[in-house]
């Protein structure tokens, strides 16, 4: 059973090319991320937010000017670890289409070939060209939206949890 898939996952890698390989790679890294992210959201926020509040509640002066620089320290070292990695998330998903395109240009660059090689438009011959343009930019596309969707949710989430913080530290 794991064998035959572990099979046809590298034959549809074959079929697309090598620039398939490379956004599969590209996706793992983005998903290691995401879930890093997930993981830090769920398990170690509430934790660095509450050391922020603590910290802010054994102060005694919350008016002057140096509690608010302290203030806004806090929150800013909370939102330092809550952006954590976020730019990187969406720098890859961007990637992910335009490596997809890349597979499409060398895909029908293929094609090309085989159109100059055999004086003809063949359309057997030109298979695999056309295999190896088309499944790359779908596997592109399919992987960016995948990671736009929980990029967005992790940027809202991470905005949405400083906002908090923010408020609860407010200056009475």
């Amino acid at each position: 059973m794991l064998g035959d898939a572990f099979q046809s996952l590298q034959e549809f890698l074959e079929r697309g090319g090598p620039i398939l390989t490379w956004i599969m790679l590209l996706t793992f890294v983005m998903w290691a991320f995401i879930l890093e992210r997930l993981a830090y959201f769920a398990f170690a926020h509430k934790g660095v937010a509450n050391r922020a509040i603590r910290e802010w509640g054994d102060r005694k002066d919350h008016h002057s000017w140096y509690a608010h620089a302290v203030r806004d320290q806090l929150i800013s070292e909370v939102k330092l670890k809550a952006d954590q990695n976020v730019e990187l998330i969406k720098t890859l998903v961007a990637l992910a289409p335009l490596m997809g395109l890349l597979g499409t240009v060398t895909g029908m660059i293929g094609v090309f070939d085989v159109m100059a090689l055999t004086g003809s438009s063949d359309a057997r011959a030109m298979s695999d060209g056309v295999s190896r343009a088309t499944i790359p930019t779908m596997a592109g596309m399919v992987s960016a939206l995948s990671g736009l969707i929980f990029s967005n949710q992790i940027e809202r989430m991470a905005k949405q949890r400083v906002h908090v913080l923010a408020d609860e530290l407010e200056v009475d």
